[in-house]
């Protein structure tokens, strides 16, 4: 078995690839790949409690945890306990957190003219990717 020739090996090598070219773009923001993750979240659904963006994003509460923490002290977000549930955290964003949005919205367009797809073979890697994900977590 040629590493060459493992699935795993290409997609590790396509992820590290693709967040490297993150890197530079995110570094202007004052983020890391994961915490514009968390950011991508909020600016699609403000608020959302800790346990939703968890399950959006695939973490652990104990991954996403020092991520909060880091945003918060950033002053990008804040965290508080939901009134109607003690047991719940909301996590909202601040105005500077929104204000990222628009700053960050030239971020997706480098990513992609990088990539260099077509549109049809950008739709064909997602859902195959999203296949590939949905077949090893329930599978």
């Amino acid at each position: 078995m040629l590493l060459q020739d493992q699935l795993c090996f290409a997609l590790y090598a396509a992820s590290r690839s693709v967040t490297t070219r993150y890197r530079p773009l995110l570094d202007k923001l004052g983020l890391t790949y994961p915490q514009y993750l968390v950011m991508l979240v909020l600016w699609e659904q403000d608020p959302v409690t800790v346990r939703d963006l968890g399950d959006a994003l695939q973490l652990e509460s104990s991954t996403l945890s020092p991520l909060l923490k880091r945003l918060e002290a950033a002053g990008l977000i804040h965290r508080e306990r939901r009134a109607e549930d003690e047991r719940s955290v909301a996590v909202r964003l601040t105005r500077a957190g929104a204000d990222l949005r628009e700053k960050a919205r030239t971020v997706p367009l480098a990513i992609g003219e990088a990539m260099g797809l077509t549109p049809e073979q950008d739709a064909t890697a997602k859902q195959l990717l999203r296949l590939l994900t949905a077949n090893v977590t329930h599978g």
